[in-house]
């Protein structure tokens, strides 16, 4: 890495952006220390989906978090899963008083719209009869027993409750740029400590939005697994036989600080967010470029900002969705900018996909990774690409199959690549001198 120019700017002059808190919850459990546990012994959290009736569903199966208590709804359950991601990171850093965050909130929220069964049950609470129509919908808001209802479904709600509950400075931050939304919340809680516009952040990606509406689709893109005889080895990503993602739920979360800041009120400095890089490629609505262009650039310009080169990194938290498509591209992509490394006999850098155990947790899958590359850092050990069994000789590259990997690792690339195209790429790495 190139060195710092002072204990506490990197060598563009800028603060340097401290972790000193994180919390994650996904399928695996609740907590750093269960899902790391489920995730380097290679469990799968896919299951078949008891929450709701998957009759006539081509997909069945997801990796939903079951055991918050009755919700009923996905913004409900997304603030939920927040919760508990956010207090687990902010307890760890220990910054503040309860409820009293000392920092702005950047939040990644699932795009919110009613499912049709409450869009019936509010239509019938204002007199509608016959076709459900907006007016009926309207009506139906503004009585009494529905209009905190109502207001859940708006986008920024759980952004506003998080807020309220944590204490955070200024107005929320709410954003939802498809699969790359978590890590495009620690981007702009990076961006913002740099400029200094506030010495810490509260960045986290929440998603608890598997529903029928979300199966059926994502079904017509013909996007999702439809191995529902086999859920926990339906997501294989790499793999040659590889059939669509799995739906996922969860939530992950860090405190950021700057490097200063942290140090001076005793804060342990779990590693830093080194470089993020960022790109759009506009090409489809869903599909991201096939010439993996944009992908590419989002990865170099996350080691540049970094002050890295790819030969710096020392592994890779893949995207790794388990599509024919987005596997495809980003090994291109991968294998572009780091070449030879990737070669799976000879090569030195690992790349594994976290999918392949909790699925794609979308809206969240950027910030739940990102927590995991840290993890990977502090731990010493390489999560693996489960149901890893049918190589594709179109990608060759060390995807750390089916078991876990002891390996010595400063920096890693985590990978988020969104449908139409919304590409960020984050580095996180040890503590500057760990």
């Amino acid at each position: 890495m190139t060195s710092l120019s002072s204990p506490t700017r990197d060598a563009r002059g800028r603060p340097v952006v401290a972790i000193t808190g994180v919390g994650v919850v996904t399928s695996l459990g609740r907590g750093k220390a269960d899902n790391w546990a489920a995730l380097t012994s290679g469990r799968s959290g896919v299951h078949r989906i008891t929450r709701f009736s998957t009759e006539n569903l081509r997909t069945t199966i997801a990796a939903t978090v079951d055991d918050i208590g009755a919700v009923t709804s996905a913004p409900e359950l997304s603030e939920q899963l927040a919760v508990l991601a956010a207090s687990e990171a902010v307890a760890q850093s220990g910054i503040g008083a309860p409820g009293d965050f000392p920092g702005a909130l950047f939040m990644a929220v699932p795009p919110v719209e009613m499912e049709w069964p409450q869009r019936v049950a509010l239509a019938r609470a204002a007199g509608g009869s016959g076709d459900v129509t907006y007016a009926d919908l309207l009506r139906a808001a503004g009585s009494g027993a529905f209009s905190a209802w109502h207001d859940l479904f708006l986008f920024g709600t759980v952004a506003e409750h998080i807020a309220e509950r944590f204490g955070t400075r200024g107005s929320p931050i709410s954003l939802s740029t498809a699969c790359s939304s978590g890590a495009t919340a620690i981007q702009l809680g990076v961006e913002a400590i740099r400029r200094g516009e506030t010495q810490a952040a509260l960045a986290i990606g929440t998603d608890g939005s598997v529903h029928a509406e979300a199966l059926v689709r994502f079904s017509l893109l013909s996007a999702l697994s439809t191995h529902n005889d086999d859920p926990e080895g339906a997501s294989r990503p790499f793999s040659k036989n590889r059939d669509g993602f799995v739906m996922g739920e969860g939530a992950g979360a860090f405190v950021l600080e700057d490097y200063d800041a942290a140090r001076a009120r005793g804060a342990t400095v779990l590693g830093i967010v080194a470089g993020c890089g960022e790109r759009g490629d506009g090409f489809h609505r869903t599909r991201t470029s096939p010439d993996g262009a944009p992908a590419i650039a989002a990865i170099r310009d996350a080691i540049a900002d970094a002050g890295l080169t790819p030969d710096d990194i020392d592994y890779i938290n893949a995207h790794g969705t388990s599509t024919p498509e987005n596997d495809k591209m980003e090994s291109l992509a991968c294998l572009s900018v780091f070449g030879t490394r990737m070669d799976p006999q000879t090569g030195s850098l690992p790349i594994s996909s976290n999918k392949s155990m909790i699925g794609h947790t979308l809206t969240a899958a950027g910030a739940v990774e990102a927590v995991f590359s840290l993890l990977t850092i502090l731990n010493g050990r390489l999560p693996p690409t489960i149901n890893y069994a049918v190589p594709d000789p179109a990608i060759q590259l060390d995807v750390v199959p089916n078991a876990a990997r002891d390996a010595s690792v400063k920096r890693v690339l985590s990978n988020s690549f969104g449908f139409g195209g919304q590409n960020t790429c984050l580095v996180i790495a040890a503590e500057p001198g760990a």
